[in-house]
């Protein structure tokens, strides 16, 4: 998935292999903590939009409601979404 094509070359070649593999990992925790950040923004979003009538200091007992069913649906949603995704991606890999 990652590989020396991601350094410019004399970075790369400057790096042992224990470096090279500390970078990826720190690269692949970078971009599972915008995944979730981006996560968390777009269902807030859409559950304040979708059970929000009015904003005020607190939420009457029918918005958290909405807003909890609607982010429990969501997170479902995505994590179906995740999966199906990761075994197409699987399925691709072993057909090469």
């Amino acid at each position: 998935m990652f590989d020396d094509a991601l350094l410019p070359s004399s970075d790369s070649r400057s790096l042992s292999s224990s470096q090279k593999e500390e970078l990826i990992e720190n690269v692949k925790q970078q971009i599972a903590i915008a995944n979730a950040q981006e996560l968390i923004t777009k269902m807030s979003e859409k559950c304040f939009k979708k059970c929000i009538s009015k904003p005020g200091a607190s939420l009457d007992n029918s918005e958290q409601k909405c807003v909890a069913m609607c982010m429990d649906r969501y997170l479902e949603t995505w994590n179906l979404v995740s999966k199906a995704y990761q075994i197409r991606i699987q399925h691709e890999k072993d057909r090469n």
